[in-house]
């Protein structure tokens, strides 16, 4: 109990000091609650909703999740531009035209309170609070974001579609043309080997071969044309007659005149003088006409210069005119067999260079064919959210016009700083105690000099001294409960007002935590 009333009595004996602290702290905190100005704050819901039509029957082109389109449609929001359109337009600061630009764009960031909710199997939620001298102004700005939102989603999402559908129009021209010059060019490849392309080979290898068995023919009757005509010769030096050989009357060209004089008398049965295969075989028997008719001035020139046998001459010049019209004939048989196996030794390289030409055309036509599916599917998305269907932000709970100031808790301010101010107080006064080393017990005497005192006398003070001390303190305590508030008062004032003091406070403060 003496220990208690020790305590007691020091409490009291330092009790100035604690009512000089707890009068001012209690005073301050009295003096903000009701100075502090009302604050009105409107609140709206948006949910971000899934796309009206299901997925697997058609998608959007614009994949964004519903979480980083809330955080996009976030970021665009609070832009200076328009944080500074909707201030000026509702008049959210009091000193509107006094506040720079800066000043009007933290005070709209400050009051703005942006909160998104999202998960996985979570609906995206996004909650936008605002902080206004008045309910009109804090719904009015809300209608302001809540106009702005929309206009941005929709703007942003047809944006992102229009640009892909865009994006492969472009595409499938550019294709298209690449296309259309890779054909051109296996078309001019082809015109300009039209003889020696690989889907030709094997007509051509044929061609070659029967043209060398038409060669190895014509070498024979060559052969055997000269071994008649040397025949012939030898009878006629040994006996001086001719005999032995055929007489040969018609040449190979008058033989082939009269099958196709035949041949035209057949056709001509059948069809009219304007068909084109009658006109063909008059062409061809006038070319042989002709030949046949050189064939016999030959042989009347070489009759009068031979032996003067004229049975002999005569046959001598008919075989000799069979042999020059066969090696005439073997002659371009062996150019067209020597034409046309260079163009079979040049079929490898083209056939190369050909499949070269149209694997190149198949890679672009295989690009072509996937972008147009593509830019099918861009069409339906671009569609999808030009109608609205796709996914969307809406909402679910409108700004509206609060009916009463939510902040300050003049309440809880007022009653916190009395309660800060009594225990910084009693810190005070431990403070203070742990700091003074003097004695004033005789337990102090005895723990410090250890000697017992025969008994303790009390420092008396005069009634003067206790008048004056009393003034002393009631005009310091007076001082400071008039000076404290008017002090508030003139910061509010002429400085910065207390709300916003209070607001960057608490932001540093959420910045530090």
């Amino acid at each position: 109990m003496g220990l208690v009333r020790y305590y007691i009595s020091i409490f009291l004996r330092r009790l100035p000091y604690f009512l000089i602290v707890a009068v001012i702290v209690s005073a301050a905190s009295v003096t903000i609650a009701l100075n502090l100005p009302p604050t009105y704050v409107s609140q709206m819901r948006l949910i971000v909703e899934s796309p009206q039509i299901p997925g697997n029957l058609a998608s959007s082109t614009v994949n964004t999740t519903a979480g980083e389109q809330l955080q996009i449609i976030e970021q665009r929001l609070l832009t200076r531009p328009v944080l500074l359109d909707i201030a000026r337009k509702h008049a959210v600061l009091p000193d509107l035209e006094a506040a720079s630009p800066d000043q009007i764009v933290d005070a709209m960031r400050v009051n703005t309170k942006v909160r998104i909710s999202a998960g996985q199997n979570q609906a995206s939620l996004m909650t936008i609070t605002f902080d206004a001298r008045s309910g009109q102004i804090a719904a009015g700005v809300l209608n302001e974001y809540l106009t702005e939102i929309q206009k941005l989603d929709v703007s942003y999402r047809k944006n992102r579609a229009s640009d892909t559908l865009s994006f492969f129009e472009n595409e499938v021209e550019r294709l298209g043309k690449e296309l259309d010059t890779r054909s051109a060019r296996i078309l001019e490849f082809k015109r300009e080997n039209s003889g020696a392309l690989p889907s030709s080979l094997q007509f051509r290898l044929a061609q070659q071969g029967a043209q060398q068995a038409n060669l190895q023919q014509m070498d024979q009757q060559i052969f055997s044309l000269k071994s008649q005509r040397e025949k012939l010769l030898e009878i006629y030096g040994t006996t001086g007659q001719i005999v032995g050989v055929p007489q040969q009357n018609k040449s190979q060209a008058q033989q082939q005149l009269d099958q196709l004089r035949n041949q035209l008398d057949a056709q001509r049965a059948i069809y009219s003088e304007s068909n084109p295969q009658i006109k063909i075989l008059r062409a061809r028997i006038s070319k042989l006409e002709e030949t046949v008719a050189a064939e016999q001035a030959a042989n009347v020139d070489a009759t009068n210069q031979q032996t003067g046998n004229s049975a002999l001459d005569l046959q001598l010049a008919q075989l000799d005119s069979q042999i020059e019209s066969v090696e005439d004939q073997r002659a371009l048989l062996q150019d067209r067999l020597t034409k046309l196996t260079l163009t079979i030794d040049q079929t490898p390289a083209n056939a190369i260079a050909l499949d070269e030409l149209q694997r190149d055309h198949d890679n672009i036509q295989s690009q072509y064919n996937n972008a147009v599916g593509r830019l099918a599917a861009a069409s339906t998305g671009e569609r999808i959210e030009v109608t609205s269907q796709g996914q969307r932000i809406s909402v679910i709970e409108y700004p509206s016009v609060p009916s009463s100031p939510t902040k300050p808790n003049r309440m809880a301010v007022a009653g916190g700083g009395t309660f800060f101010g009594m225990a910084l107080g009693i810190g005070l006064i431990i403070l203070l105690e742990l700091l003074n080393r003097s004695v004033r017990r005789p337990e102090d005497l005895i723990n410090k000099l250890e000697v017992w005192p025969i008994a303790a006398i009390p420092y008396v003070r005069s009634r003067s001294e206790v008048i004056r001390a009393r003034m002393a303190w009631s005009v310091a305590i007076l001082a400071i409960v008039i000076s404290i508030p008017a002090a508030i008062w003139a910061v509010h004032m002429y400085y910065l007002p207390l709300d916003l003091i209070a607001d960057q406070v608490i932001e540093k403060l959420e910045v530090y935590w």
